[in-house]
């Protein structure tokens, strides 16, 4: 896709973070947008900046895991705008918790929205981007889709799935030759707000001393590289060359390297790190 202008684009969780970057730099470029997202309250703040562009903007809240609501919301979006060019399956949330200690509720939760949703997704959206002749599906896996980190269990299997379902789908929209293609995006830490909004199990008290305020705290500094702003455009440039993947960030760039460099060795150099990190006091 060699420009956005006058294309229709639909984001989830475009309330915050990259979701919205994503929305007012689509909009700039004259793309027309369809937003969703959980909070109506910030949602109605990314129509209003991407407004200004003098572009469309059609809301809906949406829960991704919500299979049927999803399908739903894929076709109103073509009823609203006539057609749809890109999606954007970008919805996501952080839960820390250690492997033993996650509940099978935790998991249906995270699965729910960071996998199911760009399932979901995907599959609502990819016979109306057929049907537009120049279509891109963008699915945002992680680089925890790319290497493992203790207490992260949970959020690497989503990531994980995430990267090798985009991957196996590309492959397959190639093989036919279809008019629509797809990304997958890895971003590394993007400053939004993820870590402070996710969720930390208690037992990681127990395993680092730390609160549960402070392990918010303390990812959320950690995460803080690359702005929103940035991660957008380097996802958008991505689209615009039609890559396999991005890599978002110069830690995505460098964990990325040192995995692929060392195998499953890397494993021993996260684990001095992370216990490098619980021994210091909590702050």
């Amino acid at each position: 896709m060699k420009s956005f202008k006058d294309k229709v684009a639909a984001i989830t969780g475009a309330a915050s973070g990259m979701g919205r970057t994503l929305a007012v730099e689509l909009a700039r470029r004259g793309c027309h947008l369809a937003l969703s997202d959980v909070n109506e309250t910030e949602l109605v703040r990314t129509a209003e900046l991407a407004s200004q562009h003098g572009v469309r903007v059609t809301l809906r809240k949406l829960d991704v895991a919500d299979r049927a609501a999803v399908f739903a919301w894929a076709d109103e979006v073509v009823r609203d705008h006539g057609r749809v060019n890109l999606v954007f399956n970008n919805a996501g949330v952080a839960l820390t918790v250690p492997v033993e200690h996650a509940k099978i509720s935790d998991f249906e939760w995270i699965m729910g929205i960071n996998f199911w949703g760009v399932v979901h997704g995907t599959q609502a959206f990819l016979p109306h981007l057929r049907a537009s002749g120049d279509g891109h599906i963008v699915n945002t896996s992680s680089l925890f889709g790319l290497m493992a980190i203790p207490t992260q269990g949970t959020y690497n299997a989503t990531k994980f799935a995430v990267r090798g379902f985009t991957e196996a789908l590309r492959m397959e929209l190639e093989m036919e030759g279809a008019c629509v293609s797809a990304t997958c995006v890895h971003p590394g830490g993007i400053a939004t707000n993820i870590a402070m909004a996710g969720k930390v199990d208690p037992a990681m008290e127990k395993l680092t001393g730390a609160t549960i305020e402070q392990h918010k705290r303390r990812a959320n500094k950690m995460i803080s590289t690359t702005t929103a702003e940035s991660a957008a455009l380097q996802i958008l440039t991505a689209v615009e060359r039609n890559a396999r993947r991005v890599l978002v960030g110069p830690d995505a760039k460098f964990l990325d390297k040192l995995v692929r460099l060392l195998g499953s060795t890397y494993q021993a150099l996260v684990i001095r790190q992370m216990r490098k990190l619980n021994s210091r006091k909590p702050r």
